[in-house]
């Protein structure tokens, strides 16, 4: 039947990233700091989904490798959090297919419709005009943060991405996604003087925002890592969020901010508060 599914999806033209749904984060830790991945009220603990009929784990795996890793929230269509190692970056924007995890649909599922736990490119392409110009496909994992075209490649999955209004995407978020790589290049290094940060990309989803009136447009994103600096032997961090809106103006920045205070952000969002990160005081910007 799983070959039904495949065949099914391929009639619609979808790529896919063979990647592994898995019942536990453990099978791809090297992606969290120390090995831990965070902890989400009523979501995620000690590395297992605590509804896995909603929330799926993805281990991102691409040309026989983990990449990255992935909470997936099946019910709102986006991702809970990308969680990757930052190790430096490749100049470059690979040109690919968006690509779907054939893992998340079942056989009765594709009977119905072509995805029913993911959004996938006909959710974009269904975008009344005036939405079209406005939304896009933004990346959780961003490829200017990956170390190789391989890895680049890999993020181009749509279990990687939610809505974001165009203008913020190539705005104030992609001016952060800048900022962050360079603080990390200059003030993530290890013993051996390589960079290494762990970062974590997530999003807040909105009430009742949707595309294709079955996507979750995010009302707001954040991101954070943490880092050990070789130089002053101390653990570093930085976090940014922002809401995910249409920007006016182009000169927006979004400032820098602590783990603590974006754990307090999304505490608004989940009841209390969750653990970003594990074993290390990660409370130094």
């Amino acid at each position: 039947m799983r070959f039904l599914v495949v065949s099914t999806l391929l009639v619609f033209g979808f790529s896919f990233i063979k990647t592994e749904v898995v019942n536990s984060f453990s099978t791809c830790s090297d992606f969290f700091l120390n090995g831990q991945p965070p902890v989400i009220p009523g979501i995620l603990k000690n590395s297992v989904s605590q509804d896995n009929n909603r929330y799926k784990l993805i281990c991102q795996k691409y040309q026989n490798a983990y990449k990255f890793a992935t909470l997936y929230d099946t019910q709102k269509k986006i991702p809970v959090f990308s969680a990757y190692r930052y190790t430096g970056s490749y100049k470059g924007r690979p040109h690919i297919p968006w690509m779907i995890e054939p893992q998340l649909e079942t056989y009765g599922d594709a009977m119905r419709e072509p995805c029913v736990n993911q959004a996938f490119p006909g959710d974009y392409w269904a975008q009344k005009s005036t939405l079209r110009r406005n939304l896009t496909r933004g990346h959780f994992f961003p490829n200017c943060h990956a170390a190789d075209r391989i890895t680049a490649e890999s993020t181009f999955t749509l279990t990687n991405t939610a809505p974001q209004y165009d203008s913020f995407n190539k705005g104030s978020w992609n001016k952060t996604e800048i900022t962050v790589r360079t603080t990390m290049n200059s003030h993530c290094r290890n013993k051996s003087d390589n960079i290494s940060a762990y970062v974590l990309t997530g999003a807040v989803p909105s009430k009742a925002n949707l595309l294709n009136k079955r996507v979750n447009i995010p009302s707001s994103m954040w991101t954070v890592f943490c880092c050990y600096n070789s130089k002053t032997s101390t653990w570093e961090s930085q976090a940014h969020w922002a809401d995910n809106k249409d920007e006016q103006n182009e000169e927006k920045t979004i400032n820098a901010t602590s783990v603590t205070e974006l754990q307090m952000f999304m505490k608004k969002t989940y009841g209390s508060a969750p653990t970003l990160f594990h074993g290390v005081d990660c409370t130094k910007i």
